[in-house]
């Protein structure tokens, strides 16, 4: 993983709910999406699930908010603490942890019936050899029969263009509006990603900016390695069938 993500998410940490319309709408939202879809592979209240990607909480705090006995884990120190705050603000009853999905062992020493990795994490990881180590850790660490669900941008698509700057958000606020959009700059299939955000209160403007890392994974390749660290019947579901806004894969051990 590039080191760059770790301070990109530290950076994003206030202000990463910026990107959405309404984070509270979407942490619902995003809940009841992956509830759907892990309790067709069996996975309900009453399994261990492990969020590895937490962020500032955007999963792990719906699925508690749902019932479900899960865990939350990220790289970004900054965003573990954030996610504590909103956990308690929200009096939802859910640990968060620093650790690194490369090395999930050094932190847990216990299996999840489940492991998800949403928002397109997993390509923060620039080279094949990296991302299966960080599948084989991920792997290791889900119960015989438990699932990997993950989402990353649709990448097939991407590569045929190799955009430079994807449509902006423009939401409009009670003060203004706001205004997100990205930057891509491509050396062959890894690109550098600036995230901006324009907060326009009309009589004051503020602009953030944060710069990481992607490299653009076809699902092809990520079944390869998900299959080669041991997971079978990887399955993918497209946008259209889920509800959700990128591609998701679901692994079973």
């Amino acid at each position: 993983m590039d080191l760059s993500a770790e301070k990109f998410y530290d950076e994003m940490s206030d202000h990463y709910h910026l990107i959405f319309e309404d984070w509270d709408r979407s942490i619902e939202r995003q809940s009841f999406i992956i509830e759907s879809m892990i309790n067709r592979y069996g996975i309900d209240k009453e399994n261990s699930i492990l969020d590895c990607a937490c962020g500032i909480g955007t999963q792990t705090l719906g699925l508690a908010k749902l019932g479900y006995h899960v865990i939350g884990s990220d790289i970004s120190q900054k965003e573990v603490e954030r996610a504590i705050k909103e956990a308690q603000a929200r009096r939802v009853d859910v640990e968060f942890l620093k650790a690194d999905f490369r090395f999930l062992s050094d932190v847990f020493k216990i299996k999840f019936d489940a492991i998800i990795a949403m928002d397109n994490a997993l390509p923060h990881i620039t080279s094949s050899q990296e991302l299966e180590k960080a599948l084989s850790s991920i792997y290791a660490h889900i119960e015989h029969g438990g699932i990997f669900v993950a989402s990353i941008r649709d990448y097939d698509e991407i590569l045929k263009t190799k955009p430079f700057a994807p449509p902006p958000y423009i939401i409009e606020t009670p003060t203004g509006r706001r205004i997100a959009f990205q930057i891509w700059r491509w050396d062959n299939d890894i690109y550098t990603f600036t995230q901006y955000i324009i907060i326009d209160k009309l009589d004051t403007l503020e602009t953030l900016k944060f710069t990481c890392q992607y490299r653009a994974i076809t699902r092809s390749e990520l079944t390869s390695i998900l299959n080669i660290v041991g997971f079978e019947k990887v399955k993918w579901i497209m946008p259209k069938s889920s509800g959700f806004y990128q591609p998701i894969l679901i692994a079973r051990k």
